[in-house]
């Protein structure tokens, strides 16, 4: 699905892999962005550019860390120097859950997990509000269906993502009169490689097939089907985009029906 949503629009991405994070790279570049692509693996930021830049796309690779205050000032000092302006973020950065039930889980992992998903966000924000309030542009934080249940072992990544949305609320109140919008996208399962692997290791373990997995884990949703990772970065496209200027403090759900918000 190409679009024109972003046509001219600068947009950051932070935790650039080979899953959600490549998707939305490719999407906002599909829909007309300059990428600028941001996480601390450089060879997976190139990947992905190499992508974009083969179908006629702008990119700015930049490794950043960033839980480093001092990584964070060279992103936005890089990506300002490079194309004058910054339309829209999307901090997609997060850890890996302890998968642990909280009696269990170590405190280290917890700080850890907030540190990164929360505060890493808020550092992403802080230094880019400058450069959004002269675009009046968008910031958008990738959360979790984790904020819809309260399922064994994943206490400690429902902390994480609650304070991200807690978080996420406040800031789109505090910087709405400098014209920047905050907004969530609350992905589900995800049809991806990671998920895949998942689901054979299930698959294994119950002597069953992948197909089988999926489908059983599908029946809990609306459409009986989990969404792929180029959905998920379409609603976030629509939240970078001047189609959703009038929201903010909202969470867009994409989980093909599986949680009711």
């Amino acid at each position: 699905m190409s679009t024109a949503l972003l046509a001219d629009k600068v947009v950051v991405v932070s935790g650039v892999g080979p899953g959600l994070g490549r998707s939305i790279c490719l999407e906002a570049a599909a829909a007309g962005a300059k990428v600028v692509l941001a996480a601390r693996t450089e060879s997976r930021l190139k990947e992905v550019a190499a992508e974009i830049e083969a179908g006629g796309g702008e990119t700015l690779c930049v490794p950043t860390d960033i839980a480093d205050e001092a990584a964070v000032a060279n992103l936005v000092r890089r990506t300002v120097d490079t194309f004058g302006r910054v339309d829209a973020l999307v901090n997609n950065a997060f850890s890996v859950p302890s998968m642990k039930p909280l009696a269990r889980t170590d405190f280290q992992q917890i700080r850890d997990s907030v540190d990164l998903t929360v505060l890493g966000g808020l550092r992403m924000t802080q230094a880019f509000t400058e450069a959004l309030a002269e675009t009046k542009g968008a910031v958008v934080m990738i959360n979790s269906a984790v904020l819809r249940h309260s399922e064994p072992r994943y206490g400690s990544y429902k902390m994480a993502k609650s304070a991200l949305l807690a978080m996420s609320q406040t800031l789109a109140t505090e910087l709405g009169d400098k014209g920047i919008r905050v907004n969530s996208v609350a992905p589900g399962y995800i049809w991806s490689d990671q998920l895949k692997w998942y689901f054979g290791e299930v698959a294994k373990k119950y002597g069953i097939t992948v197909d089988q997995v999926y489908e059983q884990t599908a029946a809990r949703s609306d459409l009986k089907r989990l969404p792929e990772p180029d959905e998920i970065a379409h609603a976030v496209v629509f939240l970078a985009s001047d189609w959703s200027s009038a929201i903010t403090g909202q969470t867009l759900d994409v989980n093909c029906g599986e949680y009711h918000a």
